[in-house]
């Protein structure tokens, strides 16, 4: 079944064969650079390699500068820290300029790292410049009714990106203008014609035209901005496309909150208190997935499925991972990032990364990195720097058999009433009091645990004082 628990199954072979061609010169740095990062190895090898300290409340987002030398991260604090990650060392701090928590936080291609944008659940999408002497500015370039969880930059441009919001509104920004172009208000595709408050967006790489959103009900909407730049306006609310697993059509109690796009145009949907689902572009259901004919969805094949974690208390995003996107990785309720194989939908990692909830999964854009973040008010980096294969934790079974239970559990309750806003600040409460109660508690380094994953971040030769300080793009696989 996919997410089983599975015993780590080594296909290391293929990473020591690459290494050699490479050496005898028959084959390409930069082809052997990209198969040597997708191998199986070096993901069961990804440790922690640091955090990153300095926000005074829950790390909503992170993501790299397109280079990959710096990572931006944005808090319920409501500053922009940009991070010089491999030193673990603040490189600045400005002040967002939004009034509540931030959400989403990007550095603009081709941009000279100088421009970030950000959307936070105070409404606003604003946008920093930053200039000569570490001065910050901030101006608001758009609004929306409801928080903004998400921001979608077009692929290689420095001035397009498009925002949505939890009003339903999908706005797409030119940073040649002073504001906004308003697309659309999503609706639900039942004759109530209720809004659909959106938490992702997310742009096609191999074709910007395409964009797809997710949110309070259980389709993926795959839009089409050339109907937006026609002079026909006339259904410009209608997708051109809709996903949704067959079980979950009609059901009315999941909705979407991550979204993500593959090199070949795979569609990766994560639902709340439910699984992650993987769509080809040939599994849609049409504009209005509701009048899909029985024989359509009879014909349909079933998506993979990655199952396993829990993604329930927040709104967690989900990626692809690798270079060529051999896997796929997301945070979880229980603290762990889970990782998969794409392929069949095995469980190959857990990897514990926060006390309480893993909310941001963001890839490095050139190397086999991660950046994690949640309710803890650090970053996580991780590096595949282990000197051994990291099996899963020896607790596995029993994390995973808890978060199935609590999914039966809450499917049984009747719909839960409490705002999300509710349920982050008990979130933060219970950090609080957890933090209280470590102080007081014996130093941690006094103690051992055989479920603790036993490691030495180590680099180039493995010797033992090489320490936190290396570089981990010179990290050989041994």
């Amino acid at each position: 079944m996919a997410g089983d628990v599975e015993a780590p199954v080594r296909r290391s072979s293929s990473c020591f064969l690459e290494v050699g061609r490479r050496e005898i010169g028959s084959s390409f740095p930069r082809a052997s650079s990209r198969r040597i990062s997708g191998s199986e190895d070096i993901v069961m090898r990804m440790i922690k390699y640091g955090e990153l300290k300095g926000h005074d409340g829950c790390v909503n987002t992170v993501s790299f500068n397109p280079s990959g030398d710096l990572l931006v991260s944005g808090s319920d604090d409501m500053n922009i820290i940009l991070w010089d990650w491999l030193a673990k060392t603040k490189r600045l701090v400005y002040p967002s300029g939004h009034q509540e928590n931030v959400f989403h936080a990007r550095v603009m291609p081709f941009t000279d790292d100088s421009t970030i944008v950000t959307a936070a659940a105070d409404g606003q999408v604003r946008v920093g410049q930053l200039k000569e002497g570490g001065e910050v500015t901030t101006k608001q370039i758009g609004e929306h009714d409801d928080r903004v969880h998400k921001l979608a930059l077009e692929p290689g441009s420095p001035h397009i990106f498009y925002s949505c919001g939890e009003d339903g509104l999908v706005q797409h920004f030119d940073l040649r203008s002073d504001s906004g172009t308003k697309l659309f208000t999503c609706y639900s595709f039942s004759t109530s014609r209720r809004c659909v408050r959106l938490n992702t967006i997310a742009i096609d790489p191999r074709n910007p035209n395409y964009f797809s959103i997710g949110g309070s009900d259980e389709y993926a909407r795959l839009y089409d901005m050339r109907k937006f730049l026609s002079d026909d306006s006339r259904n410009v609310n209608q997708p051109v496309d809709t996903f949704c697993p067959k079980h979950l059509i009609r059901g009315g109690k999941v909705h979407i909150t991550g979204i993500a796009y593959s090199y070949a145009r795979e569609i990766l949907v994560s639902y709340n208190d439910e699984h992650v689902y993987l769509f080809r572009n040939d599994m849609g259901l049409g504009p209005n997935p509701e009048l899909a004919q029985p024989e359509l969805l009879d014909a349909l094949e079933q998506p993979q499925v990655y199952s396993g974690h829990r993604n329930f208390r927040t709104v967690k995003g989900v990626s692809f991972f690798g270079p060529n996107d051999e896997y796929v990785v997301s945070g979880s309720d229980c603290g762990n990032v889970f990782v998969w194989r794409k392929k069949g939908g095995g469980l190959m990692r857990m990897m514990k990364g926060d006390s309480d909830v893993v909310n941001c999964i963001e890839p490095h854009p050139h190397f086999p990195f991660l950046a994690t973040s949640g309710i803890d008010e650090t970053v996580k980096i991780w590096t595949p720097t282990a000197t051994k294969v990291m099996p899963l934790p020896k607790n596995a079974k029993k994390i995973i058999a808890s978060n199935e239970k609590g999914r039966e559990v809450n499917a049984s309750r009747a719909e839960l009433t409490l705002s999300s806003d509710v349920i982050m600040h008990l979130l933060r409460l219970n950090r609080r009091r957890s933090e209280l109660n470590r102080e007081h508690e014996p130093s941690a380094g006094n103690f051992t645990s055989d479920d603790d994953e036993a490691f030495y971040i180590g680099f180039g030769n493995g010797e033992g004082n090489q320490g936190e300080n290396s570089d981990p793009r010179e990290c050989i696989v041994s």
